[in-house]
């Protein structure tokens, strides 16, 4: 008797957990996902050592492997934060801001973006190089005029004088996009060494919580 009952106990655990495995996986692979920023790409919107959640269902569902969308909602628009696949390496996770979507001209001159020819209102970009690097020397400063093809966004990072963006290599198809930041959960200075004082102190308070612009 008492066999029977632990064998009935073993068993409600086993299912509590399947099920519970089951429902993580679901979260993360069709509604939210977590993120840490490891690069200064995005200063000081994002800074190293930010942990940040997206939305997995805002710009559809998608299928886990493909990409490709069963239930469309909507797609990226200029000034959303995505998280995607990079298109030279699947593998790896970048996050950057959306500049422009498909059917728009995109330029550069000088730093200055425009966008079908008309200057991008640039909230967030930031230079800290006061230097103009020719079109001959790198896309940093001037690129284009090119304009986004179907299916695909182009994509900056807001600390513009350092990012590897789509100036560099290109778009990104909206198969590979991921999802869309939207709140920050916990930030900490990833650069102090772990299980120290410093490491607690360089918990950054005022940032946990701040929804993402």
């Amino acid at each position: 008797m008492d066999n029977t009952r632990e064998k009935s106990t073993l068993r409600e655990y086993t299912e509590a957990i399947i099920i519970a495995v089951l429902l993580a996986l679901f979260i993360r692979t069709f509604v939210v996902q977590a993120f840490k920023i490891p690069s200064g790409s995005m200063l000081h919107t994002l800074l190293i050592g930010d942990h940040i959640l997206v939305s997995k269902f805002i710009y559809g569902v998608k299928l886990p492997f493909s990409g490709k969308v069963l239930i469309p909602i909507k797609d990226p628009k200029a000034n959303d934060i995505v998280v995607f696949k990079y298109p030279r390496n699947p593998k790896l996770d970048y996050i950057k801001r959306v500049i422009a979507t498909a059917g728009d001209t995109v330029e550069v001159r000088n730093k200055v973006i425009y966008i079908n020819s008309k200057p991008f209102v640039d909230e967030y970009g930031e230079f800290t190089d006061a230097r103009i690097h020719s079109s001959a020397e790198s896309p940093r400063d001037n690129f284009g005029p090119e304009t986004v093809p179907d299916g695909k966004i182009f994509v900056m990072g807001d600390n513009r004088d350092h990012s590897y963006d789509s100036r560099f290599w290109g778009y990104v198809d909206l198969q590979a996009v991921r999802g869309k930041a939207f709140i920050l959960y916990w930030s900490w200075d990833a650069q102090k060494p772990l299980f120290t004082i410093d490491r607690f102190t360089s918990i950054r308070w005022t940032r946990i919580g701040d929804i993402l612009h």
